[in-house]
């Protein structure tokens, strides 16, 4: 069996339990044919000392080191380098000591966790491949910056056995950087087992849309969503939103949705929901909006997908790639008009999608058992 090391820059911990989920999900996967643990150092300011902990899963572990920092001490940029490759080298140490040698190594999100894997690599001879999940390489972020980021990173991506973004967007805005590799191959992200159960619906008088994210404007445009909606709630009454999270602009969001003054019951902010609770309002709704400026791939129109709900989305992240005409709809980022007509189209034309067609497609799409499997067979090739 092989075995294979994730390094991840964001993963869940004590202090983020849904930060790099994702990550977590890919690692469960890849742990249904491979032998896999998880290192991941998180820097961290109520600390002194470099703590560790444990984790075991059903089929993996993870070994997190947490390390001190403190943004008020002179030479901090020093004192956090030189921290951050201790954790690593705690962390390599430990899974020595635990008899723990992988075949490969599987990078998430670039550039220090893919540098790191470099060294291993020149130090153990240990090859590795990197997902990267991080939208900053898209032209709309314009975030990958840096002389120094920018030589490191294609460094570490010209040396990777395999560059596996997680969607086709992702894929060539890396290449355009010149980010070069011979072996791309883009890897979905896995839709977790809540969205697959069925689960009780619920009688309601509504037709019903939702949009979930984590609240950022500058990517989310959930204030563009607002605007449709009043404008929409104008010409007819027969719907609800409903918008599930939380972010850094939940609370300008909602105080600009008071200022529109909805009719009663059009719309409402449920704040942060659990995996399962988004699961269900998912499946107890009709199709779900997402009407972002800029996504790397988009997480929440696979799991409406698995729902068997089709999807309103700009042409952002991997809609292209997930959506056509018996799942949904893609219109242009930030186009309110086109927004409006096509939610109206929506509530008026639902039977046109049948979601156990839409199911049935996405859950062999997007399932731990597939994308496990192909990770798997890139792992093998690697080798």
């Amino acid at each position: 069996m092989i075995k294979v090391l994730f390094l991840s820059q964001w993963y869940p911990n004590r202090y983020d339990l849904m930060a790099g989920l994702f990550v977590q999900k890919h690692a469960e996967a890849v742990s249904l044919y491979c032998d896999v643990k998880v290192l991941y150092v998180h820097a961290a300011e109520n600390i002194k000392h470099i703590e560790t902990e444990k984790l075991q899963h059903e089929n993996f572990s993870e070994l997190i080191v947490y390390f001190p920092v403190n943004k008020n001490s002179s030479c901090y940029t020093v004192k956090k380098t030189f921290n951050y490759l201790k954790a690593y080298y705690t962390g390599f140490k430990l899974l020595n000591d635990d008899n723990f040698k992988p075949d490969i190594v599987h990078v998430n999100i670039l550039t220090r966790t893919g540098f790191i894997a470099f060294l291993y690599n020149k130090f153990k001879g240990v090859p590795y491949l990197i997902t990267e999940h991080w939208s900053r390489y898209l032209a709309e972020r314009k975030g990958y910056n840096g002389i120094i980021r920018k030589f490191v990173t294609r460094l570490v991506v010209r040396n990777a056995k395999a560059v596996l973004p997680v969607s086709e967007i992702l894929k060539n805005a890396m290449i355009n950087h010149k980010l070069l590799n011979d072996n791309y191959k883009v890897i979905n992200n896995v839709v977790d087992h809540y969205f697959y159960e069925e689960t009780t619906l619920t009688l309601r008088k509504k037709k019903r849309m939702i949009h979930i994210s984590c609240f950022d404007e500058q990517a989310k445009n959930v204030k563009g969503i607002i605007r449709a909606t009043f404008e929409l709630s104008k010409i007819r009454d027969d719907f609800e939103l409903i918008l599930i999270g939380i972010g850094i602009d939940f609370q300008s969001v909602t105080e600009y949705s008071d200022s529109l003054d909805f009719p009663k019951g059009v719309i409402h902010f449920l704040g942060e929901k659990t995996p399962e609770e988004v699961a269900n309002w998912l499946q107890n709704s009709d199709f779900l909006i997402l009407f972002s400026n800029y996504e790397t791939a988009g997480v929440v129109i696979a799991e409406s997908l698995v729902c068997g709900k089709p999807v309103l989305s700009t042409h952002v992240g991997a809609a292209p790639e997930y959506l056509n005409e018996t799942n949904g709809i893609i219109i242009p980022v930030a186009d309110e008009k086109k927004l409006i007509e096509k939610m109206s189209y929506l509530l008026d034309n639902l039977t046109n999608y049948n979601p156990d067609k839409i199911r049935d497609k996405a859950m062999s799409q997007f399932s731990y058992q597939h994308v496990g499997s192909q990770l798997h067979e890139i792992y093998k090739n690697a080798l």
